[in-house]
């Protein structure tokens, strides 16, 4: 007997779309994938049957970085640069958050990443004031329960730098704790990686302590790196060479390695990326909206370098929406190239499904898109469809570990209302401790 069958649906698999297709899930893995209309007797034997005839169903889809702490600071670029945006609102709000706000914050901003499709999400997680401030996103990614890893950012180096030796202890315990851990109800993951900052804000020895325990635990470095020419200049007069060849040269650039942004590189540097099969994470929006500037992904794509999406922070995207993050993606790459035939939407769609396919075997994490819809219909193509036709609001249900989590644009975890209430207040008190009024 099956625990769950998805019939009816147009199913993207890594052979095509079957359309219709149905799949069966037993014990959160995916049992069978096939074209057609499912059997009565298989309708029978499931205890559940799930109705995706006018949508897509898609392997769950991955948003490669944010910051959870900004869902309470989203609309507030206000036309900034990177630097002053930051000094004059982010890190004056992140400071000043309690506990409580940044439990509210991440809950808020795994909704919004749940609502979007999103089955993992990696946050670069800032405000490590405390370790009850890390504790408080691990629950909130225990109640929502989408996979999560928390990449614990620090800087050794410059403003409230942290002692190396106390930020390596901490992740130490926090490895320890959480290894192999998983969510009872829905059987998503949590993990921590290392999250470096910036290049110029961390010593050579406290980010290959950090680089070596974290591949020590199975994990990964994911730092911002080349995002703006300030930073570049920054990586410059701190270690006497740009972000990308600083981390090549301590030997952190390779498979355990995420770069995110990595907007202002050159050929060679390209090259590194690829050689080292490090993974750059690239956030098209965010990038737009700070005017950082367009990275350059169709070359990185002909060097075969691993790619993934990101959505960013709130507060400079300013939505985690995933969906606009790949219409993003593929236009600012043609606009950038004067090519309309760069960047094709089978391609990013498979990108910000992080490589995943729906197949026997594979985890049941799934992402169902309803496509009946005015931007939408008529449906030509299933990926050019979902890439350039719909927004995340079109998501109609969303399955971890053959856990339903959200259907009919219901989250079941959570209060949407009573949450939206409660941030709503929490904003206002966070602005006024923060003198930002």
């Amino acid at each position: 007997m099956a625990d769950l069958l998805i019939a009816d649906g147009a199913v993207r698999t890594a052979q095509g779309w079957l359309s219709p297709g149905y799949i069966v899930i037993q014990d959160g893995k995916i049992q069978a994938v096939a074209v057609g209309q499912a059997s009565e007797a298989l309708r029978g034997s499931a205890s559940r049957v799930l109705n995706a005839s006018g949508k897509a169903v898609l392997p769950g889809l991955t948003n490669g970085h944010t910051h959870f702490s900004q869902t309470l600071m989203r609309g507030l670029a206000a036309g900034r640069p990177l630097m002053r945006w930051l000094k004059e609102l982010i890190w004056p709000l992140q400071a000043a958050m309690s506990v409580e706000e940044m439990q509210l914050a991440a809950q808020l901003g795994l909704v919004e990443n749940l609502k979007c499709g999103v089955t993992t999400v990696i946050d670069h997680h800032k405000v490590c004031t405390t370790r009850e401030h890390t504790r408080a996103v691990i629950e909130a990614a225990g109640e929502v329960g989408i996979n999560c890893v928390i990449a614990r950012l620090w800087a050794d180096l410059g403003v409230n730098a942290e002692d190396a030796d106390a930020v390596v202890g901490e992740m130490e315990e926090w490895y320890r704790s959480t290894k192999e851990k998983a969510n009872p109800t829905s059987g998503a993951y949590l993990r921590f990686a290392s999250g470096p900052g910036t290049p110029w804000r961390c010593s050579d020895e406290t980010i290959l302590r950090m680089h070596d325990l974290a591949v020590k635990n199975g994990s990964f470095t994911h730092i911002h790196a080349a995002e703006t020419k300030d930073d570049i200049e920054m990586s410059l007069e701190k270690h006497g060479e740009t972000s990308i060849r600083w981390l090549d040269n301590l030997g952190v650039l390779g498979p355990n390695s995420q770069v995110v942004h990595s907007v202002w590189v050159d050929d060679e540097e390209i090259e590194l990326f690829a050689e080292r099969n490090a993974l750059v994470v690239h956030c098209p929006v965010s990038n737009a909206v700070l005017g950082s500037g367009i990275a350059p992904i169709p070359q990185m794509v002909e060097k075969g370098v691993r790619l993934r999406l990101g959505t960013d922070g709130p507060a400079s995207n300013d939505t985690q929406d995933i969906f606009e993050t790949i219409k993003m993606a593929l236009s600012l790459a043609r606009v950038h190239s004067l090519d309309a035939a760069v960047l094709p939407p089978a391609f990013l769609l498979s990108t910000a499904a992080d490589g995943k396919n729906i197949q026997v075997g594979a985890p049941a994490d799934l992402t169902v898109v309803n496509l009946e819809h005015e931007r939408a219909v008529p449906v030509h193509d299933y990926d050019s469809a979902l890439v350039l036709c719909c927004h995340g609001t079109d998501v109609d249900t969303v399955i971890v570990g053959g856990k339903i989590l959200m259907e009919g644009r219901k989250v079941f975890s959570v209060d949407e209302t009573v949450l939206l209430q409660e941030c709503s207040q929490a904003i206002r008190s966070l602005r006024k401790r923060a003198g930002i009024e």
